[in-house]
C-alpha cells in the first residue's frame, strides 16, 4: 500500500474517535457545569482545557462555558477541536479517494458540510449526540463494508490510538475539580459504559470497579487495555516479526510495556495517581504514534494532537 494512502487512513481512524471521544467529554462536564451550582466555572473550564490540550492564557480574567465550546467544538484552527477533526477526517479521504468507500466518502463530506459555525446553547447536547451519531455511522460502515486487509488493519490503528488516549483523557478528568468532579457513574455513561458495567459488576460503581473496568476489562471496547490490545493486533498484522530475542518493533514495544505496566500494577495503585498514570498512557500513544510514522509515513509531516495532561 501507498504510503500515502496508509497515512491517510490512519489519520481518518484518528480523526473520527477524536470527534467522538471529545464529544464525550465536553457533554459530560458542560452538563455538570449547569447541574452545580458550587462548582467554580473558571477553575473547572481551565482545567478541561488543558486537559484537551488547549489551554487559556493566564492573563485571561476568567474562562466560561461559551469559551470552551467555541474552542473545542467549532473552532475550526484548533487541533483540539470537534470541528477541525471532522474536516481532518474529509481532507484525508479526499487525499485517499481511490480506496475510501463511497459511502465513507458521503458521510464525511456530508458531517462536514453541516458542522455549525456556532452553537446555540439550548442545542448544545443535541449537538454533541449529532458528532457522536454520526462518528458511530462512519466507523460502522467501515467495519460493515471494508476487507480485512492493510486498509482496514490501519483504520483500526488510529482508531485504536487515539481511542486509548481520549479514554485517558476522560478518566483524567475524574479529578479536574476534586469533590465535584463527575461520578464514576457519570463517566461510566458518558463511555457508553454504565450498562455494560451493571452486567459485569451488577453493583452500583464504585470508584475501583469502575476504574477497573474502564482501564483494565479485556472485553469492553472502550477499555484502555481493550484498545492497546487492539492497537497490538493491527501493529502486528501490518507488520509481522518473528524476532527471536525481545521487539524490534517500536510501536509494539511502546504499547506493551504501557499494557504490563497496567495490567500487572494494583488498581489501589493507579487510583491513587490517577493523572500521572493516565498521563503516561498518553504519553506512549503520542510516542507510538510518533513510531508508525517514522516506520510507514516517512515523507509526511504528523498532524499534532497537541498538548498532554498537566
Amino acid at each position: 500500500m501507498l504510503s500515502r494512502i496508509a497515512e491517510s487512513l490512519f489519520w481518518i481512524g484518528r480523526y473520527i474517535e477524536r470527534s467522538d471521544g471529545t464529544a464525550r467529554i465536553l457533554d459530560v462536564h458542560l452538563q455538570l457545569l449547569l447541574e452545580d451550582p458550587w462548582i467554580d466555572e473558571d477553575t473547572a473550564c481551565r482545567s478541561l482545557l488543558s486537559v484537551m490540550g488547549s489551554a487559556f492564557p493566564e492573563n485571561v480574567d476568567s474562562v466560561r462555558r461559551d469559551d470552551v465550546l467555541a474552542r473545542l467544538a467549532v473552532d475550526r484552527m484548533n487541533p483540539s477541536s470537534i470541528a477541525y477533526s471532522l474536516t481532518a477526517a474529509r481532507e484525508n479521504a479526499r487525499r485517499a479517494r481511490e480506496i475510501v468507500s463511497t459511502e465513507l466518502w458521503e458521510i464525511l463530506n456530508t458531517t462536514n458540510s453541516r458542522m455549525p459555525r456556532r452553537l446555540q446553547t439550548d442545542k448544545v447536547h443535541e449537538f454533541f449526540q449529532w458528532v457522536r451519531e454520526r462518528a458511530a455511522l462512519a466507523i460502522g460502515i467501515v467495519d460493515s463494508s471494508t476487507n480485512r486487509d492493510e486498509a482496514w488493519q490501519f483504520f483500526t490503528l488510529g482508531r485504536s490510538i487515539e481511542r486509548t488516549d481520549m479514554t485517558a483523557r476522560l478518566l483524567a478528568t475524574r479529578s479536574l475539580t476534586e469533590v465535584s468532579g463527575p461520578s464514576w457513574t457519570t463517566i461510566l455513561r458518558s463511555c457508553g459504559a454504565y450498562e455494560a458495567y451493571l452486567r459485569t459488576y451488577r453493583g452500583m460503581p464504585s470508584a475501583r470497579n469502575a476504574a477497573e473496568f474502564l482501564l483494565l476489562d479485556r472485553l469492553f471496547p472502550r477499555s484502555i487495555i481493550y484498545s492497546i490490545q487492539r492497537a497490538e493486533d493491527c501493529m502486528s498484522a501490518i507488520d509481522p516479526r518473528a524476532d527471536r530475542v525481545g521487539h524490534s518493533n517500536t510501536v509494539l514495544r511502546a504499547l506493551g510495556q504501557i499494557r504490563n505496566d497496567l495490567e500487572y500494577r494494583p488498581i489501589s495503585d493507579i487510583l491513587a495517581e490517577l493523572p500521572e498514570h493516565m498521563q503516561r498512557v498518553q504519553t506512549v500513544t503520542r510516542e507510538a504514534s510518533e513510531a508508525i510514522r517514522s516506520r510507514f509515513f516517512p515523507t509526511q509531516a504528523e498532524p499534532a494532537w497537541i498538548g498532554e495532561i498537566s
